[in-house]
């Protein structure tokens, strides 16, 4: 979905990308949100591609034309969409969607007399960008973020994609490592390291808040089993147990939703937690600027730019020492990591930064030292253009 108001950094890459002369045009499977579009968001919006929006109408009349023109493509297609579904007839209806959504596609790059794809995530979009390559020449890439593809390779045909791209960028090193480890040392020189970035001007500190209690946690993720959101609210309820000032907010929404109001409401804490719902860009900096401390007690992650969008603002960070999340904190240094599911821990990095003002301060400045150098928006971007300029010959 592009554009989406959990994935702005796709936006942020490429606008920037534009403004360093590369022309792009984009396609979207879904269509977005648009209560939630920003001004610049409807913008994009209105230039898109949207490959559902073209139904089954427009497949059916792009299948057509490739039956009459080029039959041969259509079979191959068709029969590698159905190679890579395997057994099972729900995934093998699933991956016949996938072959007509890449008609459509391809179709559409035809006519703009596009000749490489770029795919961000190794999920079902770049399934429609493996199968659309097998029917016609067209080269594409993926940007890899991880991890959800690293826990089930083969649904995601995710060596399959490795072998068939042109290059893969990888937003971690630990990412990387996960595609050697599944693929042959000759497909590793395809494999090139680009972060992600935020632009530190816009996510700019603000003076500290007058006011020292309660302690204002602020958690900015979808509401999914992954993002550790429950042991936060465990954390939370041991807190205020304690006699502790401290109130937690959550901007996010997603399937956990009602489960972890119910568990608020069940500890007795209702009234120190606040669920917010979707922010978009417009709205978050708000936010960030009431937070006193940034937690995101993650199970599995890449490295999510909510950190970095929060590092930039100087608030501490506390999150977990897994995947990509150390590439970005260094423990102690930028900001405070403990172990996945570790409530205790996360009790005692909270009971720090409240008991340690000076060390709340010390982390912030660090950590938007730490973005600056290393996580940069027009750093990171540099990088993915000239990563592009190699592999694809865009002129600089």
């Amino acid at each position: 979905m592009y554009p989406a108001v959990s994935h702005t950094f796709i936006l942020r890459e490429v606008l920037a990308l534009r403004q360093r002369s590369i022309e792009l045009e984009v396609a979207s499977i879904n269509d977005p949100s648009a209560y939630m579009l920003t001004a610049e968001e409807r913008g994009e919006e209105q230039q898109t591609f949207y490959v559902k929006r073209q139904g089954v109408a427009g497949a059916s009349a792009m299948a057509a034309r490739m039956a009459l023109r080029q039959p041969a493509r259509l079979v191959r297609g068709l029969r590698r969409a159905l190679q890579l579904s395997g057994p099972g007839l729900k995934r093998r209806s699933l991956y016949v969607f996938y072959w007509l959504e890449a008609l459509i596609l391809l179709d559409w790059m035809r006519r703009q007399r596009l000749t490489h794809l770029h795919v961000h995530f190794a999920t079902p979009a770049s399934t429609v960008a493996l199968i659309l390559a097998s029917m016609a020449p067209i080269t594409f890439s993926m940007t890899v973020h991880g991890p959800d593809e690293f826990y089930d390779v083969p649904g995601y045909n995710l060596a399959e994609k490795v072998e068939a791209a042109l290059f893969v960028v990888c937003i971690s090193f630990f990412a990387r490592s996960q595609l050697m480890k599944i693929t042959g040392q000759a497909q590793w020189s395809k494999l090139e390291v680009a972060r992600l970035g935020v632009d530190e001007s816009h996510f700019a500190p603000t003076p500290p808040r007058a006011q020292s209690e309660p302690l204002e946690i602020l958690c900015v993720g979808r509401m999914v089993p992954a993002k550790g959101q429950r042991i936060l609210l465990e954390a939370v309820t041991r807190l205020v147990e304690e006699g502790r000032s401290v109130r937690l907010r959550f901007i996010g929404d997603g399937p956990d939703r009602a489960a972890l109001e119910q568990l608020a409401a069940t500890r007795s804490i209702a009234g120190h937690i606040s669920f917010e719902g979707s922010v978009n860009q417009e709205k978050i900096r708000a936010f960030y600027a009431r937070a006193d401390v940034f937690a995101l007690p993650s199970f599995a992650e890449g490295i999510p730019v909510v950190l970095m969008e929060a590092m930039a603002m100087e608030i501490p960070c506390v999150s977990t020492h897994i995947h990509g999340i150390p590439e970005l904190i260094r423990h102690g240094v930028d900001g405070l990591l403990v172990a996945p599911s570790d409530v205790d821990g996360l009790c005692q990095a909270f009971r720090t930064l409240m008991d340690e003002p000076h060390l709340r301060q010390s982390l912030g400045r660090a950590g938007r030292a730490r973005v600056q150098a290393e996580y940069d928006l027009p750093r990171s971007v540099d990088r993915l253009a000239a990563i592009f300029h190699h592999r694809l010959g865009v002129a600089q």
